[in-house]
């Protein structure tokens, strides 16, 4: 009997708190760049896992692991830990993991050198993250592009050095 009345006074807060949350909205932010070098001489330049301190200005320190899968950068004098989730001999992803008492906005990253021919190939670069948290469509619209624009003078950043 207890349980049952448990139950039924668990069972609309529940529903209360659950309703009240934002769905999610997910967004892909896909960039990309040419570059006039073989993607394998970019990638020794610009792909290595704290390379991100070169070409987006920030401190990186690696607090556990290698370089292999499961490998942790700190960034921002600790404001920002990534976790390296996917890693091919031209390519890494990562995410960064929730934080307790903050919006988790499911936040990965994935940087690609492709290949697009024997002298040539592209930076690519994908951002993916839960905007939900954001007011209305202005303040989503204005975080996508302030991530964008971050991210597309990284790689022009990231074009430079592999040009070199």
């Amino acid at each position: 009997m207890k349980r049952t009345l448990l139950a039924l006074i668990a069972a609309p807060a529940l529903w209360l708190s659950t309703s009240a949350m934002a769905q999610p909205e997910y967004v892909a932010i896909e960039m990309e760049i040419d570059v006039a070098r073989p993607a394998a001489d970019v990638w020794a330049k610009v792909g290595k896992y704290c390379d991100i301190s070169e070409w987006l200005n920030l401190d990186c320190v690696i607090t556990s692991g290698d370089g292999d899968i499961g490998t942790v950068r700190v960034l921002a004098n600790g404001r920002v830990t990534e976790v390296l989730v996917g890693l091919t001999e031209l390519s890494y992803g990562y995410t960064q993991p929730s934080v307790d008492g903050q919006f988790y906005n499911l936040y990965h990253g994935f940087m690609e050198a492709r290949p697009v021919d024997a002298a040539n190939s592209k930076l690519l670069y994908t951002l993916m993250l839960d905007v939900s948290n954001q007011p209305d469509q202005a303040a989503k619209d204005a975080d996508v592009a302030r991530r964008r624009a971050s991210f597309e003078r990284a790689l022009a950043t990231m074009k430079g050095i592999a040009e070199q």
